[in-house]
């Protein structure tokens, strides 16, 4: 009884985390419309919105003991749609001003979101890993990359240019590269795990 409890809640639908996640992603085409229209600060605040539901998703489901498979995926795919948006939108100096976010920046994020998606796939058809936890660089990655936006759409919305931006944009682009690293080592970890294990089944 209590393992066809805990196989309901997580096959569960519609929970309270889930929810909260989904508003993530229906948020991020709303704040691509506020930016493309230049609406400062309403994009400001919709964006501070959707990055508080990352923490609220999380303690919601921790609180009522709600983790469910669809949360799993709807969590991280909510963060990335709505980094993905943000930062492809602000990288247009004609639309983000007087503040942008630099092009390599935005490429250096978009590119290692693609990157370990194709990790965690060769990971899962070479060895069948399931689980892909999140690092302390892959946390602080996440953080940064959520910071450079809220700062980009706060400056623009006062109207005003700093320098300290470009100190953020190299932190973040260090703390992403770190990040790219780190899942690379844990992944061959894993592969070499994976194959001593077949030794021993081996011998």
């Amino acid at each position: 009884m209590i393992e066809k409890a805990k196989k309901k809640r997580k096959d569960a639908i519609i929970t309270i985390p889930n929810i909260i996640s989904l508003s993530r992603l229906i948020l991020s085409p709303v704040l691509l419309y506020l930016i493309l229209s230049k609406k400062t600060q309403a994009a400001f605040i919709t964006f501070l919105i959707a990055i508080s539901t990352d923490f609220f998703d999380g303690a919601a489901a921790r609180m009522f003991k709600q983790k469910s498979n669809l949360g799993a995926l709807l969590d991280p795919l909510g963060d990335k749609v709505l980094m993905t948006t943000s930062f492809i939108a602000l990288s247009l100096p004609s639309i983000s001003h007087p503040n942008s976010i630099p092009v390599w920046l935005t490429a250096a994020v978009i590119g290692r979101d693609i990157y370990i998606l194709l990790g965690a796939w060769a990971a899962f058809k070479l060895i069948g890993q399931k689980k892909f936890p999140p690092t302390v660089t892959g946390k602080a990655s996440t953080a940064l990359q959520m910071t450079t936006p809220l700062s980009v759409l706060f400056l623009n919305m006062i109207n005003k240019e700093s320098y300290l931006l470009l100190f953020l944009f190299i932190l973040t682009l260090i703390m992403t590269v770190l990040s790219g690293i780190h899942y690379t080592i844990i992944g061959l970890k894993w592969l070499d795990k994976a194959e001593c294990q077949n030794r021993k089944q081996t011998h």
